[in-house]
């Protein structure tokens, strides 16, 4: 099978990402054969790699879309700075794709955007919803900001100022407020609710 076969064969399945199992199933050929064909792929600039076992098939993808594909099995959505461009309430564009997830957290340097995990406990993820059908997902403005206020206290300084910010239209404080409520820690939460106080008054 020659290379532009196996890529037509990639083309057809209309997906923008694929993993090397799943072109091994395609192809018919063993992961070890697939994975020698994909990176064959790579090196002509018909497809990029993402991560290891992860590929990206068509580059014209909305970067915002990749992020559950770099984190299944575990669940994800896109929050912080990234999230508050999206809704409108800072101006200034993030260099990188903030992404909550329940996973560990990790820094991932793809061709087309870098991602930054960050890791919650599950009974503080929530607030969130599909992204252009999904499965990407992506915080609503109140979770966006309280992330943002949540991970004030890590080693970054990503999140030490907040950008000049506009609160979206049908921004509701009180639910920010019940986002707040989930955190565990106490002290994180009366943190979080200081902020918030701060910003929403």
């Amino acid at each position: 099978m020659s290379l532009n076969e196996a890529f037509a064969k990639l083309r057809k399945l209309r997906v923008s990402v694929i993993r090397t199992n799943d072109a091994a199933g395609v192809w018919g050929t063993s992961r070890a054969t697939a994975s020698t064909m994909l990176a064959r792929l790579s090196k002509v600039g018909h497809i990029s790699r993402l991560t290891r076992g992860l590929w990206l098939i068509d580059s014209s993808v909305n970067p915002w879309l990749i992020h559950p594909f770099l984190t299944e099995p575990a669940p994800s959505y896109i929050s912080l700075t990234t999230a508050l461009f999206h809704h409108g309430m800072i101006e200034q564009i993030p260099s990188t794709i903030h992404v909550v997830t329940t996973a560990k957290p990790k820094v991932f340097e793809t061709p087309i955007a870098s991602y930054v995990l960050h890791q919650v406990a599950p009974r503080f993820f929530s607030g969130f919803e599909a992204l252009e059908g999904g499965p990407a997902q992506m915080a609503l403005p109140e979770k966006a900001l309280v992330d943002f206020f949540y991970f004030r206290p890590t080693r970054t300084r990503s999140f030490r100022a907040l950008p000049e910010l506009e609160l979206s239209k049908g921004f509701s404080k009180p639910r920010a407020r019940r986002f707040a409520a989930l955190i565990a820690s106490r002290s994180r939460r009366a943190m979080v609710t200081a902020l918030l106080g701060q910003v929403l008054g």
